[in-house]
């Protein structure tokens, strides 16, 4: 049982003032109590800080009856959880029941009993600390697992930054590579997310799982020699051959990751999505599994536009950075041949916006 406090405040609203008083005796020893005669007052009293812990109303009122001034109670999200008890002297069943089905806590007929009306209300007051507890305790819960989630993604976002820097530290050309293709990649699965064929699929978790898991599209290169992956010039067949493993080798290094947890992750499925099949084209003629059109992730056909436009624009060892619109135009020329035609179009009329991430994260700066 919850102790009710001398302080616990009750409002009494009845158009009679002897029925306030008598009902003022009877409560002000043990409680706090205003009182009223006007519906109207009531609900500005209910509404005001602090508000009561209980209201008795009764029913029969000029200009607004108790009913009505309970459904305006009930309406309003800030006096929606006071409990009321009405006061009435009907002997009608239906109206108790109909009283009942609006929200109304209880019933004390009149005239009424002292003794009565105290077990009342320190039933209703009761009932209601018990849920303000059960209420405030689940909001410390509810605080305390969105804390944990945010903890478990800040988490997360650190182990994906940290394992896609494995892969940008042995190539030292990338330099803010991943934090560019990151943005790319929101950029346009943001922009695609109304596109008829896309809107199923790029919903605003499913962007939020994908920007986290690019970075990992590169992965793999960890496991690429020295000799190739760190070349000044151009790979021959053979070394060419050797890094487009990468796309494999990243792909299977999440799957064993995967297998070691024992639920689900959706953000280590897209990266293993990503790693894979990045370099995959729309006719058919990527790597490493020769998908075509459809049969492309989502995901990955994102990231293919993405970083190819980035390694465009900036230099590596093999060759100098381009200026953007000439990337552009080799981009808008791969519409259907090498990347899907609606990212294509999508990163076109964003043109601009893709820029200005390419100089916002330069090498140089």
């Amino acid at each position: 049982m919850f102790p009710i406090s001398n302080n616990a405040r009750i409002l009494i609203v009845d158009d009679t003032p002897e029925n306030l008083a008598v009902l003022g005796d009877v409560l002000q020893p043990d409680y706090t109590v205003q009182a009223t005669t006007s519906g109207a007052r009531a609900l500005a009293i209910a509404a005001a800080h602090p508000p009561p812990d209980l209201i008795l109303l009764d029913i029969m009122m000029p200009q607004m009856d108790g009913y009505t001034v309970l459904g305006r109670l009930r309406e309003n999200p800030d006096t929606r959880g006071i409990p009321v008890i009405f006061l009435t002297a009907l002997g009608n069943t239906q109206d108790e029941e109909y009283g009942l089905a609006l929200g109304a806590a209880d019933y004390i007929a009149k005239p009424i009993r002292p003794a009565l009306v105290l077990a009342r209300v320190r039933t209703q007051l009761e009932a209601k600390r018990a849920r303000d507890a059960l209420r405030d305790h689940n909001a410390v819960l509810e605080a305390e697992i969105a804390q944990r989630m945010a903890d478990n993604e800040h988490i997360q976002a650190v182990s994906i930054r940290a394992l896609a820097h494995l892969a940008e530290i042995r190539d030292t050309d990338t330099g803010n590579h991943l934090l560019r293709t990151q943005a790319y990649v929101h950029q346009l699965a943001t922009r695609l997310s109304t596109h008829p064929r896309f809107a199923a699929t790029l919903t605003p978790a499913y962007i939020d799982v994908l920007a986290r898991s690019a970075p990992l599209h590169d992965i793999g290169k960890v496991g690429i020699p020295d000799h190739i992956l760190l070349k000044p010039g151009r790979l021959d067949d053979a070394e060419w051959a050797i890094m487009q493993t990468h796309t494999v080798l990243g792909a299977t290094a999440i799957e064993q990751a995967e297998q070691d947890v024992s639920e689900a992750l959706p953000f280590l499925a897209l990266a293993k999505e990503i790693a894979r099949s990045h370099h995959e084209r729309w006719d058919g003629s990527g790597y490493p599994d020769a998908l075509a059109g459809e049969a492309i992730p989502v995901s990955a056909r994102l990231m293919a536009l993405a970083d190819v436009f980035d390694a465009l624009v900036h230099e590596r060892a093999y060759k100098p950075g381009m200026p953007a619109e000439a990337a552009r135009d080799i981009i808008l020329a791969g519409r259907g041949s090498h990347f899907d035609p609606a990212v294509v179009d999508c990163f076109e009329t964003h043109f601009t916006v893709f820029v200005e991430i390419a100089e916002r994260y330069n090498d140089a700066r």
